[in-house]
This record gives C-alpha cells, structure tokens and sequence, in this order.
C-alpha cells in the first residue's frame, strides 16, 4: 500500500506522485494543476507558482503521454536538415535540440542530404506524425531551402540558410554586422591600409563585405584595394591573394578574410615574406573553426557566429509559436562575437605548430 503524505523529498522523484498530490500540496483542484503543468486554460501567476514550487518540491515528473492527451499535441517537434553531421549544421541542431528540451520537446530529425524521391518521402513521414511544429536547418546563407510552410498545418520555423518564400522565419548571423565587428576592431587598433579577401558568389560574404566597407567608409577609410579579393573558401586562395599583394607591393597593415580558412592562408604568406603578425598586419578570420572542431585555439582572431545559440534562438521561436505567440517574417539577424587571438593581439601565444595553421 502506498503511503499517504509527499512520497519524496526536494533530492528526488518519484513516479508514483500524482496530479492528485501536487494538487493536495498546493491547494487547488486537480484540473487547475493538469491546466497549469500542461500550460493549457487560464491560470493565475500566483496559482501557476504555488504549483510549480508543489510539484518541485514532491519531485513530480510530468507524465509526457498523459501531457500529450491532455493537450492534444505529439510534444515532438520535427527538424528537417541539410547534411545534418556537417560541421557548420550540427552546432545549429545542438542548440536547437537543447532549447527543446528545456521544453519536454522531443525533436525527431531528417536528414535532407538525399534526392528528389527521398526528399518528399521523408516530408510525408514527418507529416504523418503528426508533429506540433518544424524547424529546417540549412547550410548557411549562401545555400536556398525550399520553403515546406504550406505543406504543414502547424509552425515552421527556418535556420541558418535563406528560405525561397520570403515570408517564412529564418534565422542566421548576422553577416552584415560580423563586417562591422572586423572593421571596428582592426581601426580600434589603429590598423588604417586594409583589405578585405574572401569568396565569390556567396551572399554570406556579401553581407559581411558589406558590413565591413560600410564601417570603413563611415570611419573616413578608404580600403588600399578597392573591391575585395574574391575566390574560393580555401586556405590555398588567401595565400595566394596575400602572395598576390605582397609581390605587388601593396602596403598592408590589415586583413579581414570570409572565413578562418582563408585567413590561415593569408597568416602563412604574411609569415614566408617575412610580415609579423600581428605586428606589422593585423589579421581577423570569420566561422571560429578551431570551437566549431573542437580544437579551440587562439592563434586566430576571429569572428563566432554562435550557432548553437542561433539554433537555440530559432527554436526558441517556434516553441513561443506553438503557445500561441506570431511567428516572424522574414530574415531575423543574430548577432556574432568578435574572439581575439594572437593575429591582432601579440599578447596571446601564437603556436605555428596548431594543426589548423598547416596548409
């Protein structure tokens, strides 16, 4: 026979306490608790805390399937991913599935990195679960997903890569103000012949040479090469668009590369021509690779977009959606941190040994 009185202390849980006993504790109706816990009806602030601490302190566990016929919802969000173990995806689905589960959210995954057959099959198997919303994360700005809004009946939310409706929610870092950061920074040091080198054909670095002119116009900076050096996202083309102005005598004491692969390579030709860096060029990178390979360092100064936090964000969204809350429209801009390292900063110990600074 089951004792009467709080069957567990504030240490535990126990799965025999009930709606019952929480509502016994705290001195409302079983159905005011059930519409507390499960965040359905209307219920007082005061109410709803004197619950929370009840359920708290009997070591409550929220039953998910009672919750799921209480509220009628799967409590399952499903996330469609392009190339889900990518390196640039998986911090994104980290986030996303950790503010989920602050949530009792549980996610179920698919992976879009298939063709055209596998790509609807696995739409209609998400549908058919019956999932309360759907995030879909891409592979960043420079990279179209196909808008699936209009085939659900619940909330999508999209991150980190551009919708082709331009209607729907997305969030990614914010190219444009990443531009500013490089900028701010390297005048902040009184770096004045700069240079931008990144990659062609890619809005993401668009937005951050957009950023990055705009903050040096507004500084009254003209760049010593006018438009930026363009090529691919390899540490090959920054050493070879760093070995290209140095053969050509272009004096420069500043350089904000696309990604942290191309400022790699502009770090090993400043080093072969006998440049100090950072003493005689300054160098900011972009994506933090060393945090996203687990392999942090701080040879590189360079610019986070903070992607789990931008999956946590876009998450974050959709679960205020599905309580009710308007989702956004459009393009939603997080912000990235600037991470100094020894390319701008002599202070921090430059290993030319890092396995990420090897061409």
């Amino acid at each position: 026979m089951r004792q009467s009185g709080p069957p567990s202390g504030p240490h535990g849980s126990d799965d025999s306490v009930t709606l019952k006993d929480v509502a016994a504790v705290a001195g409302v109706s079983v159905s005011t608790v059930s519409r507390a816990l499960n965040n359905i009806g209307r219920v007082s602030d005061d109410t709803r805390e004197r619950i929370a601490s009840a359920a708290q302190r009997l070591g409550f566990q929220h039953n998910a399937l009672a919750r799921s016929f209480a509220t009628g919802r799967s409590l399952t969000v499903g996330i469609l991913a392009r190339d889900a173990l990518s390196t640039f995806a998986m911090p994104v689905l980290i986030g996303a599935s950790a503010a989920l589960g602050e949530h009792d959210l549980a996610a179920l995954t698919y992976n879009l990195d298939v063709g055209e057959a596998e790509y609807i099959e696995k739409l209609a198997k998400l549908r058919s679960r019956r999932v309360d919303g759907v995030l879909v994360v891409g592979e960043g700005q420079g990279y179209r997903l196909r808008s699936v809004t209009s085939m659900f009946s619940v909330p999508v939310v999209y991150a980190f890569g551009r919708s082709d409706d331009d209607r729907d929610a997305v969030f990614v870092p914010d190219g444009r103000g990443a531009g500013r950061l490089a900028a701010e920074h390297l005048l902040g040091l009184g770096r004045r012949r700069l240079v931008h080198i990144t990659a062609a054909d890619d809005l993401a670095a668009d937005q951050r040479a957009e950023g990055f002119a705009a903050a040096l116009a507004e500084a009254g900076v003209e760049p010593v090469v006018r438009r930026p050096l363009r090529g691919e996202w390899t540490q090959q083309w920054g050493y070879r668009a760093a070995r290209g102005l140095l053969d050509d005598g272009v004096d420069v004491d500043g350089v904000f590369c696309g990604d942290d692969w191309i400022a790699l390579g502009v770090q090993a030709a400043m080093r072969e021509h006998g440049r100090r860096v950072p003493d005689d060029v300054a160098i900011v990178g972009f994506d933090n690779i060393g945090g996203l390979v687990d392999r942090p360092t701080r040879s590189l100064t360079t610019i986070d977009p903070r992607l789990s936090q931008l999956g946590a964000t876009a998450a974050s969204h959709l679960v205020d959606a599905l309580h009710g809350g308007r989702l956004a429209v459009g393009q939603q801009f997080e912000p990235c941190t600037l991470i100094e390292g020894a390319t701008t900063q002599p202070s921090f110990a430059d290993d030319p040994g890092d396995g990420l600074a090897r061409l």
